[in-house]
């Protein structure tokens, strides 16, 4: 192949869902809405456990955890492609693409972790009540968190480094609003057969261990359910259990579908996908936790009676 084909990318066009003018003004706007009831709402449920005292038990701190990542997330996708769209423009530096990569590699990752560490939560909390708080203690809660910042951070690092030593082809545009690994491979003149394979061993194990722990955890929650011998019993279980369920059904349905094959067969369908759990995701997580559950409602209220009382106090003092 020509020195031509093999000269290094200095940047990727991010052609987005569409060209058409009137279709890019409507994904803007959405995206646009979307990303603001993002911020606002993880921001709520963050100010909500923190103002509650009644909320500082595990359960809500992995769940600030949840929303602080998923506010993360959502930053590292979205601001681009809102200021590529009001500047007119489709490009992204090489720094920035591979930077993009990372982080999202990092909080996709993390967002796994900290649904499987719910999970576990659950599980003691359900089916080792007497011993709950002598096993979830503080200490143990930062140590499990600590430990997921590691292993997503050194996976990522892992991925962005054998992402760096390809080389790009003058063809550079990505049909994605941004840089997802798979299409990025699918741009490379190189050999992309290690990335594939480490994508799926290493990438495979960092994602079916999170999901294998929820999965054990909710086998023996449901196990215990069945030999509750009153049915409010069961309810109260189900009440507080169904919002995470809920939360992982959408996050690993998304992903199932989109990187458990290879990165050459990256399609329209599995993009969208993508744009699912990378933007709506995110979205709805705050709404879930809050409307099936009754102390995060209660303490959203009680935040929003405060500052309703401090604004009332300053104008009527001015």
């Amino acid at each position: 192949m020509g020195k031509k084909n093999q000269t290094t990318a200095t940047e990727f066009l991010l052609l987005g869902f569409s060209e058409q003018s009137e279709q890019e003004e409507l994904v803007f706007g959405l995206f646009l809405g979307m990303y603001m009831v993002t911020i606002s709402g993880n921001l709520l449920i963050i100010l909500a456990i923190s103002c509650d005292p009644h909320l500082h038990t595990p359960m809500y701190f992995f769940l600030a955890n949840l929303s602080s990542v998923d506010i993360c997330f959502s930053s590292v996708t979205i601001p681009k492609a809102l200021v590529n769209y009001m500047v007119g423009s489709k490009s992204i530096s090489y720094t920035e693409c591979m930077t993009q990569i990372y982080f999202f590699i990092t909080f996709i990752n993390m967002d796994s972790f900290l649904l499987s560490v719910m999970a576990y939560d659950r599980y003691m909390a359900i089916c080792h009540p007497l011993h709950y708080t002598l096993m979830m203690r503080p200490r143990l809660c930062v140590l499990l968190v600590a430990i997921s910042w590691v292993i997503t951070n050194l996976h990522a690092l892992l991925h962005t480094l054998l992402m760096v030593r390809l080389t790009f082809c003058s063809h550079n545009a990505v049909h994605h609003f941004f840089c997802d690994p798979y299409p990025i491979l699918k741009l490379s003149c190189s050999d992309t057969f290690i990335n594939d394979v480490t994508a799926f061993t290493v990438g495979g194990l960092t994602s079916a261990t999170p999901f294998m722990c929820i999965t054990v955890s909710y086998a023996y929650i449901l196990s215990r359910v069945l030999k509750f011998p009153s049915v409010q019993g069961i309810r109260k279980v189900l009440s507080t259990c169904g919002s995470h369920l809920t939360v992982v059904c959408l996050f690993y349905g998304a992903i199932l579908g989109v990187y458990m094959h290879p990165s050459s067969t990256y399609s329209v369908q599995d993009m969208v996908a993508t744009a699912f759990f990378t933007v709506v995701t995110p979205m709805v997580n705050p709404f879930i936790y809050s409307l099936r559950n009754h102390d995060v409602k209660g303490a959203l209220r009680k935040l929003m009676f405060r500052r309703l009382s401090s604004s009332k106090f300053y104008s009527s003092k001015f």
